[in-house]
């Protein structure tokens, strides 16, 4: 790959200097304190490259990341979800106030969580109104996630051992799962970050009748000229996969590593919620079709309204997330943001104390990856790493306020 093809435009609109400073600031207070083990930053206006940086080890011992790294991006997996979702509806294959039931009738009659658990069986109350489709993609359904560790439902989760993407569930397996367990609200009564996504890749799964890692191949990879996203490295590509790590006991420890990644073979669970692998530049590309209503180098993913439809919020009421989130875990800031289908959504940037434009949306991932996207200045901007939990830092924050800081 050549990366002088990579080489960032000036005239952008950006102070070089200021962009360089960031660069300084990851160094100095994330690499070389060793909070990070590596950070690769790309911004981009409209879609050209203003600044795009390699700085840490891929691999203990090995080379420096560079533009063919390959990381974990997690819940960034989910505006693909969301997207390919939504070129369904498009087709008129299924709607967004459609029953969830409809296309997944294994979650018929799932009640809300009304007492029991430890052992207890869980007692249940009828929803007030049935799982639909917009809940899935808002994160209203009602589901939650087991790492939450937050109720008696998110146990449960745990206990089944629902969410392992190489664990003994397939796509089909794991929504039997989830029809035995209740909710933790009824839909539409809260926001909770959850497997919601997972369960759309589902939908999309027995709307298609095809499995998730083809309809995301045809429908987004391949036009798009994704080439190093998927569901696994292939083999060919394995010594381009990053080394991944958590912290644990006040340190940081390996969670993954590269030559010998779980992400090295194809999981059994494909993951719509958080099971992709993916380059910076190959995630610039998605942005970029975002930013440009749907559309890249003459490929059509997604119709212009209905982007702009995704790109609202949705939450009930206008309401934003400390309204109505639930979540001990987020990749959303929730002071002044909304959720739309399958992004947060800026709404109030002075409610969120940083620098931004009404309209940006945005999401991450739990290996502390980030993308924006900011329809006003023709922004996006792409930032890989690989440890977690992502909201152990406030990386996410002080870049955006750097790149904004950096616009002339």
């Amino acid at each position: 790959m050549d990366s002088a093809q990579f080489a960032p435009t000036s005239d952008l609109g950006f102070d070089p200097r200021r962009l360089a400073a960031i660069d300084a600031f990851v160094q100095n207070n994330y690499l070389d304190s060793g909070k990070l083990p590596n950070a690769q930053l790309l911004i981009a206006r409209d879609g050209q490259i203003a600044h795009f940086s390699h700085q840490g080890l891929a691999r203990e011992g090995g080379a420096q990341i560079d533009e063919c790294s390959i990381f974990r991006i997690a819940s960034m997996t989910k505006p693909v979800t969301s997207i390919v979702f939504m070129q369904l509806v498009e087709e008129a294959r299924v709607a967004l106030d459609a029953p969830v039931h409809h296309v997944l009738p294994e979650l018929k009659g799932v009640g809300v969580y009304n007492g029991g658990g430890g052992g207890v069986p869980f007692l249940t109350k009828p929803t007030a109104e049935p799982m639909r489709m917009v809940d899935l993609l808002r994160h209203t359904s009602g589901l939650t996630y087991g790492f939450q560790n937050r109720s008696n439902v998110d146990a449960a989760y745990r206990e089944a051992r629902i969410e392992g993407w190489h664990g003994n569930l397939d796509l089909d397996g794991f929504v039997a799962a989830l029809g035995k367990l209740p909710l933790e609200f009824s839909p539409g009564e809260a926001w909770n970050y959850s497997v919601s996504t997972d369960v759309l890749g589902a939908v999309i799964e027995r709307v298609t009748g095809m499995p998730l890692d083809r309809v995301f191949e045809e429908r987004v990879f391949a036009p798009l000229g994704m080439v190093d996203t998927g569901f696994w490295v292939p083999q060919e590509k394995i010594d381009r996969l990053t080394d991944c790590y958590t912290f644990a006991g006040g340190k940081r420890v390996m969670y993954d590593t590269g030559a010998k990644s779980a992400w090295s073979q194809r999981p059994k669970l494909l993951s719509g919620g958080g099971g992709l692998v993916s380059t910076s530049l190959d995630y610039h590309r998605f942005c970029t079709m975002l930013l440009n209503g749907g559309t890249l180098e003459g490929q059509r993913i997604i119709g212009r309204k209905t982007l702009e439809l995704m790109t609202q919020n949705h939450l009930p009421g206008g309401r934003d997330l400390t309204e109505l989130s639930r979540s001990l875990f987020s990749e959303a800031t929730n002071a002044g943001m909304g959720f739309g289908l399958g992004f947060a959504v800026n709404m109030d940037p002075a409610k969120s104390l940083v620098p931004g434009s009404v309209g940006e949306f945005y999401w991450g991932g739990m290996f502390s990856t980030a993308f924006f996207v900011d329809p006003v200045e023709r922004i996006t901007m792409v930032f890989m790493t690989q440890l977690s939990p992502s909201g152990l830092y406030p990386i996410r924050r002080e870049l955006k306020t750097m790149i904004y800081s950096a616009l002339v």
